[in-house]
């Protein structure tokens, strides 16, 4: 099993290494007006359809963009820029069609370079050759920076800073967990490393066959790296209770994985569902994201059931650590019975009840309120590091031309006459009067004749709510019909696209959230047999997602503690962001349901087989069993899920240090998720519940049970004790 893992590692990475990969950053959104724009600027405009860059020049020490010592350099600059393969055109400050590029203190002025592709077909070569291009003005008078989306496609950093350190976190807390047994805790880190690496090749080999964003492997080795670790901590954990139980090496083996095993596939399996619905939404832009996340959910699900206890097979008695073993030896097997912090915890919760489940929802829900004031967008270049070029030239333009230059709108018309002609140029003398535009500029005609357009500058900067408003207001300023002498006017360009993509992804989140509940509900019933676990499972994962997105909204919109988090800026939330933590969280927290309730069922299971042959006993004691399985199962499952919980709010936490800003955004929406989760929601909302729902928690009607398949997580032995 060993040899098979590592001979699919060595092939897949061999393949994905000659084949490279080809990543691909565009967005299509049928049926919206921004995709409409981009549609008739392809047909018309070829040139203008390509991805556009702008080149930044600021003057420095009391000179002007039109001093001779800035002048002469950036003028030869643009002529290496214009000359860099795959460059359509260079519109400089200095010419006549670059009028109004030049600020009107003279301080600042910006050349637009415009590509023959796409920003998706741009090559970080292409865009570094570019920036060396450009870069060739810099001297004491000038400093030049670079803006656009292949800019800062080039200037992205991989998660390799944090994955260190989130891993090297993880080992710690392994250690602390398995009492320092070396071996042990390298075995989940080992497992999620073999199934990360291949991972990353396959999503490598994914992109060439479908679309697929390059920030998808950064967000699949986050999750998977989260998930691998505490699939490998569950199983691990249940070898070395049935080892130091007195059960032999193999049988522990086998029970772990009979046990604890079926928890990870079954999570597993409820994580995959909830990444793969993301399909319901439609966007394509979303699905090798999707895919490439539920692909490396699945191989290190797929490594811990069998990579995993093959492994264990190699360690045999060096599971425990040398104390252990000596201890061992020397007192016999030890007790399985729940004892210590955790029982005492777990009948705090049982004798409280009521208390604890209603104070911990609402403090759930009260850091679930800020959600209502989410507003999604994109962080664009404003949220790129500060030393970043990308950063320094959306600065520049802002502070010489206000915000609204780095997001500025493209006003697209197909025309067929003088009179289309005359109608657009009403059309932008309306616009151009409008509350909250700086600037618009003379129409162009297109090559064909067919198509005119302009460039439309806001006064607001590119995710303030009054940008997402004057969208809306300019494409209402357009006929209400069309028809002669009324040509539609279509608004594009980068930030009406991510206003589109936006309301698109809001309008079927609904959709996506009921698949996803519903294909999870399905399963949780078929392995619990029962419609109340799953009914809560739903509305406990629900709830931990809307306090993950009230915390996201609290921290990176309003800004509460951002600057002790580095952030460089506060805005809207990046669109595809809540989509993807609603995947992840809504699966992730099903991991910690799963282990939870599955030791609980096997604890009722145990008590009602007690008492079995004594009907009067089993109908008196139901209550009673029922609190008996709650504390108990809770009790014994408590340390290893906050042993989890731990892992993964490192792990998650650790990707706060790195650059990338969508990846802090999930970071610290995943890790704050995960901590409200593990601590307030199975620590102690979900039990109480369980406490106050009685024998009825595990009652599944007789009809339906005949339909059902049995998938119980629970095993039994030949003496039917799971």
């Amino acid at each position: 099993m060993v040899g098979a893992w590592l001979l699919a590692l060595v092939v897949l990475l061999g393949i994905s290494q000659s084949l490279g990969s080809q990543y691909n950053e565009s967005v299509s959104l049928p049926g919206t007006d921004s995709q409409a724009a981009v549609s008739l600027l392809k047909k018309s405009f070829p040139s203008a359809s390509g991805e556009n860059d702008q080149v930044v020049v600021e003057a420095r020490n009391g000179t002007t963009v039109r001093s001779a010592s800035v002048k002469d350099p950036v003028t030869a600059a643009l002529v290496k820029v214009a000359a860099v393969p795959g460059v359509e055109s260079v519109i400089s400050p200095y010419g006549k069609a670059g009028a109004g590029q030049i600020s009107q203190d003279g301080t600042v002025a910006f050349a637009r370079v415009t590509w023959s592709k796409v920003a998706a077909d741009v090559t970080t070569d292409d865009a570094r050759h570019l920036i060396d291009a450009a870069k060739t003005a810099d001297g004491p008078d000038v400093r030049i920076s670079l803006g656009g989306q292949s800019i800062s496609k080039e200037e992205g950093s991989g998660p390799g800073l944090s994955i260190v350190v989130g891993v090297v976190a993880a080992l710690v807390i392994l250690l602390i967990v398995f009492g320092g047994a070396l071996f042990s805790s390298l075995m989940p880190l080992i497992t999620a490393i073999v199934a990360l690496f291949i991972g990353h090749a396959i999503i490598s080999l994914l992109s060439h066959a479908l679309d697929t964003p390059s920030v998808s492997s950064d967000l699949a080795i986050l999750i998977g790296l989260g998930v691998g670790i505490d699939y490998g901590l569950f199983i691990i954990s249940r070898h070395r209770s049935a080892v130091k139980s007195g059960v032999g090496y193999l049988e522990a083996a086998e029970e772990a994985v009979n046990t604890s095993g079926r928890t990870v596939l079954f999570a597993g399996i409820t994580v995959c569902i909830a990444l793969l619905g993301q399909f319901a939404l439609g966007v394509d832009f979303l699905y090798g994201l999707s895919a490439a996340s539920a692909i490396t959910v699945a191989l290190t699900m797929a490594t811990s059931l069998t990579f995993l206890p093959a492994m264990l097979g190699f360690l045999g008695e060096k599971v425990l650590s040398r104390r252990e073993r000596a201890a061992l030896a020397e007192h016999g097997p030890l007790s399985t019975d729940a004892t210590g912090f955790w029982l005492r915890w777990a009948r705090f919760i049982e004798v409280r009840r009521w208390f604890v489940a209603v104070v911990s929802l609402a403090v759930v829900v009260v850091i679930a309120l800020p959600l209502f004031s989410l507003r999604l967008g994109s962080s664009g270049a404003a949220a790129d590091p500060t030393s970043s070029t990308t950063h320094q030239a959306f600065n520049a333009l802002a502070r010489g031309f206000g915000p609204g230059f780095n997001g500025p709108f493209q006003l697209v018309s197909a025309v067929s006459s003088a009179d289309d002609k005359k109608a657009f140029a009403r059309f932008l003398a309306d616009a151009a009067h409008t509350p909250g535009v700086a600037r618009v500029t003379p129409p162009v005609t297109s090559p064909n004749g067919e198509a005119v357009l302009a460039i439309l500058y806001p006064t607001t900067a590119p995710g303030d709510k009054a940008t997402v408003t004057l969208v809306s207001t300019v494409r209402h300023l357009g006929p209400k019909a069309e028809g002669p002498g009324h040509p539609a006017v279509h608004v594009g360009g980068a930030t009406p696209t991510n206003i589109d993509f936006s309301h698109v992804l809001s309008d079927k989140l609904p959709l996506f959230i009921a698949v996803v509940v519903i294909l999870a509900f399905l399963l949780l019933v078929a392995v619990f047999r029962s419609l109340l676990i799953p009914f809560v499972a739903a509305v406990m994962n629900l709830l931990s997602v809307g306090a993950a997105l009230g915390a996201l909204t609290a921290v990176f919109t309003w800004g509460w503690g951002s600057s002790a988090l580095g952030l460089p800026t506060t805005g809207p939330i990046d669109a595809f962001i809540p989509v993807l933590l609603f995947s992840v969280l809504f699966g992730l927290s099903m991991d910690y349901e799963v282990y939870l309730v599955s030791r609980m069922q096997e604890e009722w299971h145990h008590q009602r087989r007690t008492a079995r042959g004594d009907a009067d006993a089993l109908k008196a004691g139901a209550v009673r069993h029922n609190h008996e399985a709650v504390s108990l199962g809770q009790a014994k499952s408590g340390r290893i899920i906050a042993a989890a919980a731990s892992i993964m709010i490192l792990v998650f936490g650790s990707f706060l240090i790195g650059d990338s800003f969508v990846l802090k955004e999930f970071g610290f929406g995943l890790g704050f998720a995960v901590l409200v989760d593990a601590l307030i929601i199975r620590g102690l909302l979900v039990p109480a519940l369980m406490h106050l729902s009685g024998p009825v928690t595990w009652a599944l009607p007789a009809r339906l049970g005949r339909v059902i398949p049995n998938l119980s997580v629970e095993s039994r032995s030949d003496n039917g004790r799971p």
